[in-house]
């Protein structure tokens, strides 16, 4: 067997990110963090032997970043992701994408509470800056694939590459990536999907990264002091407007702070006098309109129907009218396991309703589909949640 017919044969199996090339020809744009994962997927794609170019992008102010230093992409991160870059040889580039990150994400972020909503800053990131702007950038440099360090799997399903949860149940994050088109699915890879993170840190001290004992973040990357309403009032000034907080029964309670500082299902930090005879209360609903906190009992949270808005569709099949009736199971939060709920339509709104009434559900957050018969693995989509009743 000659050289060449022993290469084409072994063209004819694809390599680990699914072309039919050698490593070396196949070039893989890694989002580098600067965290342990996204350092660890770098890396062991280089050892492969793929044409790795490294990008991290500077997504607000250094000053501020630098303060805490579990800041993704911070100073500091930006300087660990270069040295991964530097010590396994493939190019790094770092690009200023402060003003994107800024409308497409702060600003979202601020402006969401405003409205006396609850948002998700990391799934608008994902959904923006990350898999919109970077995957464009990842494009542009010729890349066959970008590849992030996310605990998600992408499987080739008969219809095409279909998102699963992570192996890693404690680290996945579906939850967080349901916004995934399937256009950007198809040029999105996940090497460490089927691993755990205890395989990923052996893994970094066995290919000797600086990273390797990194801690994780826990925090939203944009708040420096771990308070969001220091970054609501700096950038959205007189935002917190006083304003009546209000039993569900009409009669007024006192004074709320701002709606900014309230969220559906709190009852700490109310501000309420003890002896009401009302205790325990909860805030139910917030009303930016009237400027209004409403509170009530616990059993006033629960609720079963979900109006749903921006939907994003990685199931088979087109969306559309056939959904009605449908069986799904719904992630409410992403600590949460999937519920079961069924699909209606009214008007040109998604309601999901679920089998079992769920408490402190919040508009601004988002409800996560997951198809029945797959042990809830794979992920055919989801939506931002505007109302519930």
């Amino acid at each position: 067997m000659t050289a060449a017919t022993t290469l084409n044969t072994t063209l004819k199996k694809p390599n680990s990110l699914g072309f039919h090339k050698p490593e070396s020809e196949t070039r893989v744009v890694v989002a580098m963090s600067g965290g342990v994962d996204s350092s660890v997927c770098a890396a062991m794609l280089a050892r492969e032997g793929y044409d790795v170019v490294g990008v991290t992008l500077q997504l607000y102010d250094h000053g501020e970043a630098i303060k805490k230093a579990k800041a993704c992409c911070a100073g500091q991160d930006i300087y660990d992701a270069k040295r991964v870059a530097e010590m396994m040889d493939f190019p790094h580039y770092v690009l200023d994408y402060e003003s994107n990150f800024k409308e497409s994400v702060i600003d979202d972020f601020a402006d969401t509470y405003l409205k006396g909503a609850t948002p998700i800053p990391c799934v608008r990131c994902n959904q923006t800056v990350k898999f919109r702007d970077l995957l464009t950038v990842a494009k542009d440099l010729g890349a066959d694939c970008m590849a992030t360090g996310h605990y998600i799997q992408r499987i080739d399903g008969p219809n095409g590459p279909e998102l699963h949860r992570g192996f890693d149940g404690g680290k996945d994050q579906s939850y967080f990536l349901f916004a995934t088109t399937p256009e950007q699915l198809e040029f999105l890879r996940f090497p460490l999907g089927a691993m755990n993170k205890t395989e990923t840190r052996k893994l970094a001290v066995e290919l000797g990264l600086n990273v390797a004992s990194k801690p994780d973040s826990q925090d939203i990357c944009f708040v420096p002091t771990g308070k969001y309403t220091d970054v609501i009032e700096k950038i959205r000034p007189n935002a917190a407007l006083p304003g009546d907080m209000v039993h569900m029964d009409g009669h007024v309670l006192g004074q709320h702070r701002g709606i900014m500082y309230y969220t559906i299902g709190q009852r700490r930090g109310l501000g309420l006098k003890d002896g009401s005879g009302l205790d325990p209360l909860y805030v139910v609903r917030i009303d930016a309109d009237t400027n209004q906190v409403i509170v009530g009992p616990r059993e006033a949270l629960l609720r079963s129907r979900i109006y749903l808005d921006e939907i994003n569709w990685l199931g088979d099949g087109t969306f559309g009218a056939q959904l009605a009736g449908q069986v799904v199971y719904v992630k409410l939060r992403s600590t949460t396991p999937p519920k079961p709920a069924t699909f209606e339509l009214v008007g040109n709104h998604l309601v999901v309703k679920l089998d079992e009434a769920d408490e402190g559900i919040s508009p601004g957050q988002a409800c996560v589909f997951y198809a029945p018969g797959t042990n809830f693995s794979r992920t055919i989509g989801g939506g931002w949640i505007t109302k519930t009743e």
